[in-house]
């Protein structure tokens, strides 16, 4: 079993420790880079100055684009399960002339 590491994230002037699988730290440390990114946009973008409405705000896109992914990935999936359905009938019906 791997050894957890200690490792600390600032985000929105917060520091944050954490402990962490070795495997988890790089997508961590890139994800608050872009949630800082993404805190500085919008508070230059709306002049926003409470850390705590900028945080909703970055959340409220972060879950948006999570979700539109989601319906993208259903709806991707929706017309592979057609198209297969499609072919399975395709063969049913082929087989049937035999």
């Amino acid at each position: 079993m791997s050894e957890l590491l200690k490792i600390k994230l600032t985000i929105a002037d917060r520091v944050y420790p954490l402990t962490v699988a070795p495997d988890q730290e790089e997508s961590l440390r890139k994800s608050a880079k872009k949630i800082e990114a993404m805190i500085k946009q919008l508070e230059q973008n709306y002049a926003v100055r409470d850390k705590q409405d900028v945080l909703a705000m970055c959340a409220l896109q972060y879950a948006t684009q999570l979700e539109q992914k989601s319906t993208t990935e259903i709806e991707d999936n929706t017309t592979d399960d057609q198209k297969i359905t499609h072919l399975i009938e395709m063969i049913e019906n082929h087989m049937a002339t035999f």
